[in-house]
This record gives structure tokens, sequence and C-alpha cells, in this order.
């Protein structure tokens, strides 16, 4: 996979917004993490961003580990973009129940 800086900068952009400045080795390394998780599909650019995105909530948020491996989980179970997209949307149906 080429890395996007875009996409770096963008995750940086949003830490900010969401109140918790990141600093870029920690964007970097969750970055990487996402990559890592995609590594067995070809994601779209927009799939590793979104999949980037939630692992930067997730950080900031220092949600419970078990939502993490959850998370990571299924995400490492997806066979195409498709069904990543369809696992985050998930994420927030579970959210509003």
């Amino acid at each position: 996979m080429n890395e996007d800086p875009s996409i770096q900068e963008n995750l940086y952009q949003l830490s900010m917004q969401l109140g918790n400045p990141l600093d870029r080795g920690t964007i970097e390394e969750i970055y990487k993490n996402a990559e890592n998780l995609l590594s067995h599909i070809a994601p779209a650019p927009v799939t590793l961003a979104r999949v980037a995105g939630v692992l930067l909530v997730y950080r900031i948020q220092d949600s419970e580990a078990e939502e993490l491996v959850w998370f990571k989980d299924q995400i490492e179970q997806c066979t195409d973009d498709e069904e990543v997209e369809e696992t985050i949307e998930s994420l927030h149906r579970i959210d509003t129940l």
C-alpha cells in the first residue's frame, strides 16, 4: 500500500477538532495500524481513511480494550471494502441503541 499523507493530515486535523491533538508519531501509528488491519484486501483510500478514523476515535475516547479488539477482529474478517464499510456503519447503529 502506498502511504497517503493526506489521510494522516486529516487524522491530525480530526484529533484537533475532537479537542485532543495527537502528535504526528501517534497519527502515523494509527495509520499503520489501519494499513495492517486491511493488509488482506486492497482497500480504497476512503476505506483506509475510515478505518484509521475509527481507530483514532477509539484512541481519543480511551475506549475499552474489548471494543477495540472486537472492531479489529471484525475488520480482519472482512473480504472487501464493502464489508469494511458495513462494519463501520454497524458501529453507528450499535452506538444509538
